[in-house]
């Protein structure tokens, strides 16, 4: 589902609304470029042989890779026409509650929070959750801003 407006200004008529994005598989190769980009070779990430043994019987993503995610789990939720630019504006809270092993499938639902008219465009509020397939609780609860430039 996508949700849509006609403009920035309409984005205040879409507060309470949610939408889901189509499960993504993180795989060890991703996970594996994410360690070479961040230089964090912790062995829980990038050695599935000891990590079979390990607390969660494989490899698992950085939290911060499931953060990393958010723009491509979210993308097309949410359509806004009359838009010159999308500005991530920044995170109010993160929590990462459930690792996400190597080959499991993620997705994200976002929910319109708050639509703030400000001097450069419509800051808007969202609450994204990313799950984690089969999983009971999910993999990242974040509250994201994003700044909505009119065209």
């Amino acid at each position: 589902m996508t949700i849509t407006v006609d403009s920035p200004a309409d984005l205040a008529s879409v507060v309470g609304t949610t939408a889901t994005g189509p499960w993504r598989t993180v795989d060890q190769r991703r996970i594996d470029l994410f360690a070479d980009a961040t230089d964090d070779h912790q062995w829980i990430h990038v050695d599935p042989r000891r990590a079979a043994d390990g607390p969660f019987g494989a490899t698992v993503a950085h939290g911060f890779l499931t953060l990393a995610l958010l723009p491509a789990l979210t993308e097309g939720l949410l359509d806004v026409g009359g838009t010159s630019a999308v500005v991530n504006y920044g995170l109010d809270r993160v929590r990462f509650l459930t690792p996400v092993t190597a080959g499991s499938s993620v997705r994200a639902t976002t929910t319109i929070r708050s639509a703030e008219v400000t001097p450069q465009g419509v800051r808007v509020g969202s609450e994204v959750v990313v799950e984690v397939d089969g999983a009971d609780r999910p993999a990242l609860v974040a509250a994201t801003i994003a700044l909505y430039v009119p065209s």
